[in-house]
C-alpha cells in the first residue's frame, strides 16, 4: 500500500517542526553529522565507479568532487 500525499505532507510537516525545535548546538552537529554521511555516500560511489580505487585515490576524487560542488554552489 502506497503512502497518502496527506501522510508524506504530514510526516514532512513533523519533521520540519522538530528541525525547528532543535538548539543551535544540535543542528550544527547534525550538519557534520549530515555531511559525514554525504562524504561516506559519495566515497561508496567512486569506489563503485572505479573498483580498483585505492583509498588515496577514491580521497582525491571525493576532494574534486566537494570542490566542484563548492565552487558551482559558492562560485570560484
Amino acid at each position: 500500500m502506497e503512502p497518502t500525499r496527506e501522510l508524506i505532507d504530514a510526516l514532512y510537516r513533523e519533521e520540519i517542526l522538530e528541525a525547528r525545535r532543535l538548539s543551535l548546538g544540535e543542528k550544527l552537529f547534525l550538519g557534520g553529522a549530515l555531511f559525514d554521511d554525504l562524504c561516506e555516500r559519495m566515497r561508496a560511489g567512486i569506489r563503485s565507479q572505479f573498483p580498483g580505487a585505492d583509498d588515496a585515490h577514491v580521497e582525491r576524487l571525493l576532494r574534486e568532487h566537494l570542490d566542484v560542488s563548492r565552487r558551482l554552489t559558492c562560485g570560484p
